[in-house]
């Protein structure tokens, strides 16, 4: 994965070009790589060598805390030794100022060595981000500084066991916390009660502190709960109190642990049902857990996304990392495994030497198949990464474009890889044949590992409804067509080189049926009937997305070979070539349901569903 990851970050992003932003004007590539190798090297020792152990041994109970094996404490140290709390953090807050593309490429390594470990570094950034920009500046200093430090970690608390991810129908409630209201130095105080679900590292002990951030409704004047999520709003909770100078009063937060999920994979994270003012551990004789409003009344939902969009290009990020994970485990194992013999004159000697399974076409089919969705989806990843630094510090006139482009492709991030990267990990468990179905061998943990991925940070249905029900139709189109703005160029640059005429014929023709279904789609203006079959739009989005970085990433592989007969580069435009000829086809399928505004599934009665 290192080498892939140099040659898209140099080679095809150029990332040191950022070095001309004045926010990273002390960086260089030299620095670029000194952070990848420290991060690479820490994976390499603490997280992957104990990636089996802490799915044996999940987390469990025992008098109310939760225990953790010794390998999960360590991993956390290190990573928080290794600064990437604080990686694009300012420099006068501890931070090192380093582009966000290169806190997602060194995050990889992580991912793939081990996504359930570490200490839920991705949820601690994104809280602490999500404060720096909302918060006050005692929240940013209390809160955000010690998440920044390594001394606390933090959560999200949005679901809740009757909701899911319908927030709009959270019961958690805020009210106000009386005389000190309006005079805690920490923010307007309230006293929350309710319950949250799937909670990650809702309760621990690997860190002094837990910063929740939770959502809830201060009830309207009648008492009730404003509906919808206009009456959502955000609060820090700590599990511990503290005071203004951020120093922890001794005293425990009436947050308690109801239980944890037992789940299917990802178990070295520890997973929570938590109670808000229950009683079990009462504040100053009063009820309800303390919590600090950040923002404005009602602008809960609309802080937290600051921190929902982050985490969803950190869960495309994750699902990659493990979907690489299955793919090198599996070419490994085609090299090395002696089975069967090619449909040859010599092959058909039975006394010939068997063939390693890789010299076979539905091997290589399979191992293709694969190489083509992880290295898609990491280009995906770090494609937007860069789009994120140069919102951040690009030139103003352009900035309004590139978050557009972000924010349509944000979706993509999320929902692509989680689906690709984890059939990626089923077809690891094919080649490895039956040996993959055992626990002999680690691909069938990356498939449970990965399976979460399509249901967190918002499922792909979700997903599918935010896209065609919201994001292409913003600004009247304008993110879509700057997105097919973008697309032609690369065709057009493409079609310049013989070897990728094909593609980029392919890519083009794909983005014009995604144009004309997404207007067939809305023809009639009936929501009902374009959002039906909005995730066969979203799976269809993604592959022409996928397709057009393919396309733009063959593209340098061709320069960069410019005519040495470089394996690894063959290899780059081999996959690409994969993915326009088995994959871009499927969209075609995909596409005619959603222009035909197919109503088979909408009009499916729950009776029809009788066995």
């Amino acid at each position: 994965m290192r080498k892939t990851i140099d040659f898209l970050l140099n080679d095809w992003l150029d990332v040191a070009s950022l070095a001309g932003h004045a926010r990273y004007s002390e960086h260089s590539r030299e620095t670029f790589e000194s952070v990848l190798d420290t991060c690479q090297r820490i994976a390499d020792e603490k997280f992957a060598p104990f990636n089996r152990l802490v799915d044996a041994q999940e987390p469990r109970l025992e008098n109310g805390v939760v225990i953790l094996p010794q390998c999960a404490y360590d991993a956390a140290r290190a990573y928080v030794d290794s600064g990437m709390l604080a990686a694009t953090q300012d420099y006068d807050v501890g931070g090192m100022q380093l582009p966000y593309v290169i806190e997602l490429a060194a995050n990889a390594f992580f991912a793939k060595a081990g996504v359930g470990l570490g200490g839920g570094g991705m949820l601690t950034v994104g809280n602490a981000n999500l404060l720096m920009v909302h918060g006050t500046p005692t929240q940013k200093s209390v809160f955000a500084q010690q998440e920044i430090d390594g001394k606390w970690f933090g959560t999200m608390c949005l679901s809740e066991p009757q909701a899911g991810s319908s927030l709009s129908d959270i019961l958690t409630r805020a009210t106000p916390d009386g005389d000190g209201f309006a005079q805690d130095a920490l923010g307007p105080r309230y006293r929350l009660t309710g319950n949250k679900m799937w909670i990650s590292n809702g309760e621990h002990d690997m860190s002094g502190n837990i910063v929740h951030l939770v959502l809830a409704k201060i009830p309207a004047a009648d008492g009730k709960l404003v509906p919808g999520v206009r009456g959502i709003s955000l609060f820090i909770v700590p599990k511990l109190l503290v005071n203004a100078a951020g120093e922890l009063t001794g005293e425990r937060n009436d947050v308690a642990l109801a239980g944890l999920n037992h789940k299917m994979g990802y178990r070295g994270l520890p997973n929570t049902l938590l109670n808000f003012g229950e009683g079990r551990f009462p504040v100053g004789g009063r009820d309800g857990a303390v919590g600090y409003l950040v923002g404005k009344p009602g602008d809960g939902l609309k802080c937290m996304f600051h921190m929902m969009n982050e985490a969803r290009i950190g869960v495309g990020l994750g699902a990659v990392g493990i979907g690489y994970a299955g793919y090198e485990a599996s070419l490994d194992y085609a090299r090395n495994r002696k089975q069967g013999r090619p449909p040859t004159p010599a092959g058909k000697d039975p006394a010939s030497p068997p063939v390693s399974i890789i010299e076979h076409a539905d091997v290589k089919r399979m191992l293709l198949a694969q190489k083509s969705y992880v290295e898609g989806g990491l280009a995906l990843e770090l494609y937007c990464g860069r789009l994120v630094d140069e919102a951040r510090t690009g030139p103003g006139e352009s900035v309004p474009a590139i978050k557009a482009l972000l924010e349509i492709l944000t979706p993509i991030a999320k929902s692509w890889p989680s689906e690709w990267c984890l059939e990626a990990n089923n077809l690891a468990i094919q080649v490895h044949g039956g040996y993959g179905y055992t626990r002999d061998f680690p691909v069938e943990q990356y498939w449970r590992d990965n399976r979460l991925n399509m249901i967190h940070e918002g499922t792909h249905g979700i997903q599918g409804l935010d896209l065609l029900g919201r994001k292409v139709l913003m600004d009247d189109g304008r993110a879509l067509r700057l997105l097919a703005q973008r697309i032609d160029q690369t065709a057009q640059l493409a079609g310049e080189h013989a070897e990728l005429q094909d593609g980029s014929a392919a890519v083009a023709g794909a983005l014009q049926s995604l144009l004309d279904a997404t207007r067939a789609a809305w023809s009639t203006g009936q929501p009902e009937e374009a959002l039906a079959n909005a995730t066969p739009y979203l799976q269809a989005f993604g592959h022409v997305v996928v397709a057009w970085l393919w396309l733009d990433v063959a593209r340098a592989a061709v320069a960069a070979a410019a005519g040495k007969d470089d394996g690894f580069l063959r290899g780059k435009v081999q996959a690409a070539r994969y993915f326009f000829e088995f994959e871009l086809p499927k969209i075609d399928a995909w596409l005619a349901v959603v222009a035909a505004r197919n109503a088979t599934c909408r009009e499916m009665q729950d009776g029809w569903f009788e066995s």
